[in-house]
């Protein structure tokens, strides 16, 4: 026997999960990383924290992705609790405009990595370095 409780914390099986990873990135220079993620790849700043008077050192922020998620971004510094080395980072990012973006990014003399490529497993995607050396991936590939 299912009480209603039980059927309404239940999503059904055609529902995508609410978004719950956040990548996270170190930059060395995180103020510049965060203007070229937004105003070249699309993401939306939503929160930014600095270290007191030091408004260079970036000790937190997060940008969202238009279609749901986002990444958290730092400077570059030494934390016990979070030991992460600038330029290491990879991600994929789904979009529905690959090409548009794509463009954008050639457009702004992004290094690119992939060339849009029409994928077997059916995503259109491209791959590119940020200025940090920072892997980005960009398909429509959703996941399964």
């Amino acid at each position: 026997m299912t009480d209603e409780a039980d059927t309404q914390k239940t999503p059904p099986s055609d529902a995508k999960p609410p978004v719950g990873v956040w990548p996270a990135f170190r930059y060395r220079d995180a103020k510049a990383a965060i203007e070229f993620l937004t105003t070249v790849l699309g993401f939306e700043e939503s929160a930014v924290h600095t270290d007191g008077e030091n408004t260079d050192l970036i000790t937190h922020a997060e940008l969202r992705w238009p279609l749901g998620g986002g990444i958290m971004l730092g400077s570059d510094r030494e934390s016990p609790s979070w030991p992460s080395t600038a330029g290491q980072g990879a991600t994929y990012v789904v979009t529905d405009d690959p090409d548009a973006l794509h463009a954008k990014a050639v457009d702004a003399g992004v290094s690119v990595v992939q060339e849009l490529t029409d994928q077997d497993y059916g995503s259109r995607e491209f791959s590119i370095r940020d200025p940090e050396g920072n892997l980005w991936s960009f398909g429509t590939y959703v996941g399964t």
